[in-house]
Formats: structure tokens, sequence, C-alpha cells
């Protein structure tokens, strides 16, 4: 066998591991991070939705690497009806008197579909990989037994 067949051989094993060791991390940060996008996480101010406890703490997990989800935040008091400060007057006033013109608004949904559209992608090729994996392989109990460790080391980690 020639060196660089030994290469190529050592390079998609490598591949085939470490992609079987983090499929699972790649489906949860998919699968969380499309339906952040919508914001399906949190509750907005002055919404009654209320996301689910799950829902929540994987979110959390997601973005700061931590399970507990911090309380919502207090509205800021109002300001004394006496007085107005520049801070306080709306956007559209502001520019007015500076004598700018407002920028034209922005429709956000088109890039979230489309991020939404690529976490549903990420997750598809990485279950058609973990396929591929288990049915192209001499080693299915090896390939269990490094998928699992991908789902135990990441719990374990986040549990200490």
């Amino acid at each position: 066998m020639s060196l660089t067949h030994r290469f190529l051989k050592g390079c998609r094993l490598v591949h085939l591991y470490l992609g079987v060791f983090t499929a699972p991390a790649l489906l949860f940060f998919a699968i969380t991070g499309g339906l952040q996008t919508f914001g399906l996480h949190e509750a907005k101010r002055g919404s009654s939705y209320a996301p689910p406890k799950w829902l929540a703490v994987a979110g959390q997990l997601h973005k700061k690497q931590d399970m507990a989800v911090p309380p919502a935040k207090l509205r800021p008091p109002a300001a004394p009806a006496t007085e107005k400060p520049a801070a306080a007057m709306p956007a559209p006033a502001i520019r007015a008197e500076a004598g700018t013109t407002a920028p034209r608004a922005k429709n956000p949904l088109p890039l979230k579909i489309f991020v939404a559209l690529v976490a549903f992608a990420l997750a598809v090729s990485t279950l058609t990989g973990l396929y591929l994996s288990w049915k192209y392989t001499r080693r299915a109990g090896r390939i269990l037994a490094i998928f699992l460790a991908g789902i135990a080391v990441p719990i374990l980690l986040a549990l200490v």
C-alpha cells in the first residue's frame, strides 16, 4: 500500500470518527439555532407568548452554554410627564431635527427564512452522514460507541 493511499485512508477514518462524534452537537445547534432565528426561545415584551421550558433551556444552552434561564427583564420606569429629554423622543423626530432622512425599514423575514433553510439543510446533511457512516462501515459497534460518546460528553460537561 502506497504512502498516499495510507494517508487518504487515515484521513477518511479521522473524518468518519470526528463526524460521528460531533453529529449530536451539530444537530443540537442546527435545530436550536433555527428556532432562535424566529425568537421562539424567549418571550417578547408586550406579547402573551411564553416559550416552553425545554426550548428556553435549549436556547440558553445554545447561546451561553448554561442551562439557567435568566428572569425576564423589567421595563424601564417611565419618564416624568413634565420633561421630555431628546433621548425619549421618537427616532423620526430626532432625525427630522438633524435634517437627515429616515432610513428605509428593513424586512428581516427573507433572511430569517434563509437561515432556517440553512439550519434545516445542516440537520438533514448531518443525519444523512450518520446514516452513511452506519450503513457503509464494518465497524458498526465502534460507530455506535463514538456516537453515544458524542451525546454523553456534552451532557456531562453541561452538568458539571
